[in-house]
């Protein structure tokens, strides 16, 4: 904590109020962003969780399905299988506000790329089956792939966002509003004396002119006795 450098006036002293409020209110809002964020950030983080299992669950059954296939198959025959695509993913993207954080929320269309094209993007005559199931494997989990992509992408912006915003509470709660508190303080100590200063000083001028005006009649009595 570290006093401002600034005159101790009450001018400064009501500009100086009214910032601490300013920041001790600033602090409760970010504050209450702060939890509201960590608890959506939780609720997220467990549905990704929840989703991730799902997915590795069936990109594993997949992938046992492509090793099997690309054991009974060449690999010159298992990439001309693959090699042209038949579907295609639209993605339309749009901005969600959560907390003043703008995460993507996603909408995913799978077509076909032609009216006559076929999910298996190959014939079935040098092929085998643990290559179709791997396909149909594939096909299934990439909605849920995409879906995944879109949680963890907003669960990095909302922890992002998180970071930021404990860092400006902290700021508020342990530097600037303890530094307005310690100023106000001084301030106030500083006029408080002042005050009593001119108070002391006030009451020494009327002792002293109390003081003359009793001198003042004896003065004119000897004078008079003088003359």
């Amino acid at each position: 904590m570290a006093r401002l450098n600034i005159n101790p006036t009450r001018m400064n002293l009501t500009i100086l109020k009214g910032r601490l409020d300013t920041s001790t209110r600033g602090h409760k809002l970010l504050k209450d962003k702060q939890d509201e964020l960590m608890r959506q950030f939780i609720n997220l983080i467990k549905e990704n969780k929840k989703l991730r299992e799902e997915v590795e669950e069936k990109l594993k059954d997949a992938f046992k399905a492509f090793l099997m296939a690309s054991a009974s198959m060449s690999p010159q025959m298992l990439e001309e299988a693959v090699a042209l695509p038949t579907m295609k993913t639209l993605v339309d993207i749009n901005i969600k506000n959560v907390m003043s954080v703008n995460v993507p929320e996603m909408k995913f269309k799978t077509e076909k790329i032609s009216e006559e094209a076929s999910r298996y993007p190959y014939g079935y005559a040098n092929t085998t089956a643990d290559l179709d199931e791997a396909i149909e494997n594939l096909t299934e989990v990439m909605d849920e792939l995409l879906e995944l992509a879109q949680k963890e992408k907003s669960a990095q912006l909302m922890a992002d966002e998180i970071e930021k915003t404990r860092r400006r509470v902290n700021a508020l709660e342990y530097k600037t509003i303890p530094d307005l508190e310690d100023t106000i303080k001084y301030i106030r100590s500083r006029l408080d004396e002042n005050e009593r200063a001119n108070i002391t000083r006030l009451m020494k001028v009327k002792d002293i002119i109390s003081k003359e005006e009793t001198k003042e009649p004896k003065t004119e009595k000897i004078n008079k006795a003088l003359v």
